[in-house]
């Protein structure tokens, strides 16, 4: 995009992978295993994992396995996503996006646990912020906003005066389902009906406007 798009806010929500972190080589690495282990397409697989839960992805993929099962592969896979940050990155800008964001109110919203976001982040050599909803924080995956109206409240923030920031369709939906607007980040955020989107976060210039608010420059 060339023109640059104003928004104002009281708070921001950010998403991590493919949003703060690029976490592709891992993940495609993880879920490729999976998809040979189970005799599935692993590029339609790859299209359906993306900003969900692991056992919310295996739900769709594998509709006929109790969800217990779900629930237990994925604490597996957790764990070794955990221990695989081999060519986890910073998405361009985001150390220096985080930044303009000290003293703001902001917040982490990850499909991701705490050790797999804590590991993530710190392999990209970014900053956790203070307040994060994990996926031990909700009870529902993305595309439900439960992560998100969570983030807000956390913030004491009115949903409507928070802007969150996401990659997947699934995160994009829930932020829309939040009655947020959507900063879409990356090269397939466009397909999915956010507010904006950015190649990344070079494009987004933050304001702290004073009385709590945030002044978004995008673009």
């Amino acid at each position: 995009m060339t023109a640059t798009t104003v928004l104002t806010a009281r708070a921001l929500l950010l998403d991590m992978d493919g949003t703060l972190v690029d976490s592709h080589a891992v993940v495609e690495r993880i879920w490729r295993r999976w998809s040979d282990r189970h005799g599935l397409d692993a590029d339609e697989v790859m299209k359906v994992v993306h900003g969900r839960q692991g056992y919310a992805s295996m739900a769709l993929l594998l509709p006929n396995r109790p969800m217990e099962q779900n629930h237990a592969e994925n604490a597996r896979m957790l764990a070794e996503e955990t221990a695989d940050v081999e060519g986890v990155v910073p998405i361009p800008g985001a150390p220096e996006f985080l930044a303009s964001l000290r003293g703001l109110p902001h917040a982490l919203v990850t499909s991701a646990d705490v050790p797999l976001s804590t590991a993530r982040m710190g392999a990209a050599g970014l900053e956790l912020p203070e307040i994060r909803i994990t996926a031990e924080s909700v009870g529902a995956s993305k595309p439900d906003p439960e992560g998100f109206l969570k983030g807000a409240a956390e913030l004491g923030i009115a949903p409507a005066d928070c802007i969150v920031f996401e990659d997947s369709g699934a995160g994009i939906a829930a932020g829309r389902a939040a009655g947020m607007r959507v900063v879409g980040v990356g090269p397939h955020a466009g397909y999915h009906r956010a507010d904006v989107v950015v190649r990344d976060l070079r494009e987004v210039r933050v304001e702290d406007l004073g009385a709590g608010g945030i002044r978004l420059r995008v673009g």
